[in-house]
């Protein structure tokens, strides 16, 4: 009798799969203010959130309304930020992207004006803006990629705080297990060709091989659905 496969229990979305809710402060993502405005604020605290790398920033407005933003690196308790298309492009303030000047390092990029911030959220990424065309900006990605996004999205000035975090090594797997835990990752990953035949389709046999068609129909239900999933070719390429 075969076994549920893992990526099926998951899918249930029981509590050992999610990610705990209590241990999330709020969403980290630009407020809903005229876009057509300046307004100052004040670096009100640092917060830590166990479900990400970055720390992020407490933000009281002028008018009271107080948000959270990944902190950039040199970013400090009672900074005073601007908010809006006459803040100065400096460390820590909150622009249009096309009010930015050409070669800044920007971060928590809008992809539409007024989304909160989607792009170059991660701990030590940084994008540059390279050039502007038809109302559009273009920002090259920590990937190299470049993108164009409206003018009137808005980014942060800086390099996100946290850089670095992948130099400290983790030592023992006990590191891994609350690492991966705060973040709902599945973790320890099992190959399926190191199972037993009846808890996966690739497990089994006298050696450690799929031993089934490697090209697997995206019409396949889940239980079967593993390997490479509609591959548009397979095996080994010749010349």
């Amino acid at each position: 009798m075969g076994k549920r496969l893992i990526i099926q229990r998951r899918g249930r979305g029981s509590p050992n799969f999610r990610t705990p809710d209590h241990l999330h402060i709020a969403p980290a993502k630009y407020p809903l203010i005229p876009f057509d405005q300046t307004f100052k604020g004040v670096v009100a605290d640092f917060i830590h959130d166990p479900g990400r790398w970055v720390p992020l920033a407490e933000i009281e407005l002028e008018n009271g309304l107080v948000f959270y933003v990944p902190a950039v690196e040199g970013m400090y308790k009672g900074q005073v930020v601007e908010v809006g298309p006459a803040a100065k492009p400096v460390a820590g303030n909150i622009l249009p992207i096309g009010s930015i000047p050409e070669g800044t390092q920007i971060c928590n990029i809008e992809k539409n004006p007024g989304d909160g911030g989607r792009f170059v959220r991660s701990s030590g990424t940084y994008a540059i803006i390279v050039g502007r065309a038809g109302g559009k900006t273009q920002v090259q990605l920590p990937s190299g990629k470049i993108i164009e996004v409206p003018n009137e999205s808005r980014a942060t000035i800086g390099v996100v705080a946290g850089g670095g975090r992948l130099e400290k090594p983790l030592l023992k797997a006990g590191a891994s297990y609350y690492k991966w835990s705060a973040k709902s990752r599945w973790w320890p990953r099992v190959r399926g060709v190191a199972m037993n035949a009846a808890f996966h389709p690739h497990g089994g046999g006298s050696h450690q091989h799929v031993g089934r068609p490697s090209t697997i129909s995206r019409m396949t239900p889940p239980g079967r659905k593993v390997g490479h999933i509609a591959a548009r070719r397979t095996g080994r390429r010749k010349g």
